[in-house]
C-alpha cells in the first residue's frame, strides 16, 4: 500500500488503483500546467484511500439471478465522507476527478487479486491502452454498470466549481471517449439503462428536476451553505435517500461553516454514525487569527499538502477580508468554526464534543 506524507495507508483500499487511474485519465483543468496529468496530493490521496477502504474479507453475494453480484456500497467501510478544507486547496478539481472515477473508473469492488491479476482499460470500453497490475491480496476495482451521478451546490455558480474542471478534464484527455458533455448534463458511454441512467447531472436549489431519483454517487459541494432556509438541507437528505436506494454513496466538500446556521455540514460533523469518514484539519487552538505571525502559521498548517497554493497571495486576500469580516476570513482561510458575529464557539465546547473526531 502507498503511504502519503503523514498518513499511513495500511488497510485494503481501491485508493491505489484509483490514484493511478486518475493520473492516466484526468488532466489539470486550468492554469500554467493545463493539460498535464492530474496527480492527487497527499491529503487528496488520503481522503480517497479512506473513502475507498474495503471491508476486510468481503465477497460478492449470490443475487436474485443465482450468480454472484457486486456489493456496491456494502463493500466499503464508509457510506459517505465529509472533506472540510479552506478555499483554493483544490477541493473542486479533486471532486471532479472523483466524479470521473465514479463514472467510468474502477470505483466498485470486484474481488481480491491473485498473483498475475490486473486491470486493463480495454476490458471496460476505454481505448487508452492503460493497464494496472495488482498486488496479490489487493482489492480489485470495476466500473459501475449504470452510473447515475449528481453534482450538487446551492446555485449554478457554486456547482460550476466542480462542473467546469470536470468538463475540462474530459476534453483535455482520454476521457473524451467515455464522457460526453451535453446541454445541461454529461452523458456516460454505455447508455444501457435509458435516459435516466449513465449520466452526470448538476443539481441546485433551483434546478431539482432529477432530485429523488436513485443515484449511484453524489457530490454535495459547499454543504456548509446548505440550510433549512434555502431548502438545501432537504435536497441533501433526499439525495442520500436516493443513493441508499441504489446502493450508492456520497461525498460532501465544504469550507468551515458558521455554527449558528445548523447547516448540513454541521449536522454531518456532529453525527455519531460510524460509517462517515471525516477529514478536517483544524489549526492548533493556541494560534490566534488576530496575530499576523500566528495567522501565517495557521495558513501554513491548513494549506499543507496543496503545493499549488501561493501562501503570500492567500495571506493578502485573507488580511484584506479580515478588515471587514474577520469571522468569514477565519472560516474561509483559517479553516476554523467561527460564528458569523465573529465570536468563537462557547469556551470548552470544541474540546468537550469534537476534538477527538479531528480528521478521523
Amino acid at each position: 500500500m502507498a503511504a502519503a506524507d503523514g498518513f499511513v495507508v495500511d488497510f485494503p483500499t481501491l485508493g491505489d488503483i484509483g490514484d493511478a487511474w486518475v493520473r492516466q485519465h484526468c488532466r489539470i483543468p486550468d492554469g500554467y500546467r493545463r493539460g498535464a496529468e492530474f496527480v492527487w496530493s497527499d491529503w487528496q490521496f488520503w481522503c480517497a484511500a479512506k473513502y475507498y477502504q474495503v471491508r476486510p474479507g468481503v465477497r460478492w453475494q449470490i443475487g436474485e439471478s443465482g450468480s454472484p453480484e457486486p456489493l456496491f456500497n456494502q463493500a466499503f467501510v464508509y457510506r459517505r465522507a465529509q472533506i472540510v478544507a479552506p478555499q483554493k486547496t483544490g477541493k473542486g478539481p479533486w471532486a471532479a476527478s472523483m466524479a470521473c472515477l465514479e463514472a467510468v473508473g474502477p470505483s466498485q469492488f470486484y474481488g481480491w487479486a491473485d498473483s498475475g491479476d490486473g486491470y486493463a482499460c480495454s476490458d471496460w470500453s476505454c481505448g487508452c491502452g492503460w493497464e494496472y497490475e495488482y498486488q496479490p491480496g489487493e482489492p480489485m476495482g470495476m466500473r459501475h454498470a449504470s452510473p447515475v451521478i449528481q453534482l450538487t451546490a446551492n446555485n449554478e455558480d457554486q456547482v460550476g466549481n466542480v462542473y467546469r474542471p470536470l468538463t475540462a478534464m474530459i476534453k483535455l484527455g482520454p476521457l473524451s471517449d467515455l464522457l460526453f458533455p451535453r446541454e445541461g448534463f454529461i452523458r456516460v458511454a454505455g447508455e444501457t439503462g435509458g435516459d435516466d441512467f449513465d449520466r452526470i447531472d448538476a443539481v441546485t436549489s433551483s434546478a431539482r428536476g432529477r432530485l429523488g431519483n436513485p443515484i449511484s454517487w453524489a457530490l454535495q459541494d459547499e454543504s456548509g451553505l446548505y440550510t433549512k432556509g434555502n431548502k438545501m438541507v432537504a435536497v441533501a437528505e433526499t439525495q442520500r435517500r436516493g443513493a441508499a436506494g441504489m446502493n450508492g454513496r456520497t461525498i460532501e466538500t465544504t469550507n468551515a461553516w458558521d455554527p449558528s446556521e445548523n447547516s448540513t455540514a454541521q449536522r454531518t460533523w456532529e453525527s455519531q454514525a460510524p460509517d462517515i469518514f471525516k477529514f478536517f484539519r483544524i489549526p492548533p487552538k493556541g494560534l490566534s487569527w488576530g496575530s499576523k505571525r500566528d495567522r501565517r502559521k495557521i495558513l501554513e498548517y491548513v494549506y499543507d499538502g496543496s503545493p499549488w497554493v501561493n501562501l503570500d497571495s492567500i495571506e493578502a486576500e485573507a488580511t484584506e477580508l479580515n478588515e471587514t469580516d474577520p469571522a468569514q476570513a477565519e472560516r474561509f482561510f483559517g479553516n476554523r468554526l467561527v460564528y458569523g458575529r465573529g465570536s468563537w464557539l462557547r469556551d470548552g465546547l470544541w474540546e468537550d464534543r469534537y476534538a477527538a473526531d479531528l480528521a478521523s
